[in-house]
């Protein structure tokens, strides 16, 4: 499972990330420190949505 979460993570990875960034910026905090700060953040909420998605990937292959 190590191997498709890692697949996972790098498209949802840096897609969460420019997510965050985004909001930051619509949002008015254009500085460094927030734009940082919320693509980091993206990417540490990316762990876990990677994890539910690849388990339910392999549960879902398990049955068929």
């Amino acid at each position: 499972m190590i191997r498709l979460a890692s697949l996972l993570f790098a498209f949802v990875g840096p897609t969460m990330a420019g997510i965050f960034m985004i909001i930051a910026l619509v949002s008015g905090y254009d500085t460094l420190k927030y734009v940082a700060g919320s693509a980091a953040l993206g990417a540490l909420l990316a762990l876990p949505t990677v994890y539910f998605v690849a388990k339910a990937i392999k549960a879902n292959e398990a049955e068929a």
